[in-house]
């Protein structure tokens, strides 16, 4: 398990796993950022792992530490056969996602609609756990479909630590509404509930409580950890992703990752011309939100996106974004 920062949980901030989004090249970018938000792989199903390509979905880059890897099944001996390829390739947590709510994923019987089935829950919680030596954590929401009552999480969480030993709950605080909504949707119209996600730490004290939904300041994040252990950010950290230098600072008490957003671009384009064969496009793209809100940025954006240029060097691609305001220049790194 990645070690604590001084009184710190390892979950104190991490950013939420985010399908198409948070794959290696996301993460790595990501890390040049912080050193120790934690970050999350997009959700696997246990079918792509015991059936499909290992590698192509597990492979990490080392510098992505703590990183942990989100399943999706709902049987407990295929869980436990992930929990241990999540192991033997390095990860430092294996995650069992209950709050999906799209209608593909309840299809394959897991996501959000497994909060109906706390038991079954349980016995894949404590299948995994009997597999692997990684800590075993859960993300969900504070209900399913129309359903406001407390007592749904409270005892979901109280079967899930009983029953499965799970200690570490990662809690959208918003329903997911299985039928008639898009999964966007259920990002925005179910209301938010902080306040079932603090009374879950009441209740359960000795359990890490993390809250996940709608957050997006430090000063949101500030607050929340006078109520919970953790918070978890999803689309900002992904859409505006220098929200993230000051964490390191302000939340664990370190020096910043980077203070230079120049630095991070120029790292990031050396992991891509270290990664020549993969097309640059598919790293880039996470990084469009990097110079959010400064002068030229619009234009560095149509830049890294501009699929005419997929045949040029990342460090060409690099050199033509750079002719922007001279506010933003400084001398351009060498690419090996």
């Amino acid at each position: 398990m990645q070690a604590m920062h001084g009184d710190h949980s390892p979950w104190r901030l991490s950013v939420a796993p985010m399908m198409d989004w948070t794959d290696r090249h996301c993460r790595y970018f990501h890390r040049q950022i912080t050193r120790h938000a934690r970050l999350y792989t997009e959700m696997v199903t246990t079918g792509a792992l015991l059936h499909g390509d290992v590698p192509r979905h597990l492979d990490f880059n080392a510098e992505e530490h703590p990183v942990a890897l989100q399943l999706g099944g709902s049987e407990p001996a295929d869980l436990a056969a992930c929990a241990k390829l999540a192991e033997r390739w390095g990860y430092d947590e294996v995650n069992l996602n209950c709050g999906c709510p799209s209608e593909r994923v309840q299809r394959g019987a897991f996501g959000a609609c497994l909060m109906a089935e706390p038991l079954l829950v349980a016995d894949c919680v404590k299948a995994m756990r009997d597999a692997t030596t990684l800590p075993v954590t859960v993300k969900h929401r504070i209900g399913i479909d129309r359903g406001e009552s407390y007592d749904f999480v409270r005892d979901f969480v109280g079967t899930l630590a009983e029953r499965g030993g799970c200690t570490v709950f990662i809690v959208h605080a918003r329903n997911a509404w299985l039928k008639g909504l898009s999964p966007k949707e259920n990002r925005e119209i179910p209301p938010l509930r902080y306040e079932l996600v603090y009374r879950l730490k009441r209740d359960f004290p000795r359990f890490t409580i993390v809250l996940n939904g709608g957050v997006k300041t430090d000063d949101e994040i500030a607050e929340h950890l006078r109520h919970v252990d953790g918070v978890m950010l999803g689309r900002e950290a992904y859409h505006h992703p220098w929200t993230m230098a000051a964490w390191d600072e302000r939340f664990f008490g370190e020096a910043p990752r980077s203070t230079d957003r120049d630095a991070v671009e120029a790292a990031m384009v050396a992991y891509m011309e270290r990664h020549r064969d993969l097309p640059w496009a598919h790293a880039a793209r996470h990084m469009l939100g990097l110079w959010n809100g400064t002068p030229g940025a619009r234009r560095w954006r149509q830049v890294w996106s501009d699929h005419r240029r997929k045949a040029d060097t990342p460090a060409a691609v690099y050199a033509a974004a750079r002719q922007r305001p001279a506010s933003l220049q400084t001398t351009p790194p060498t690419f090996a």
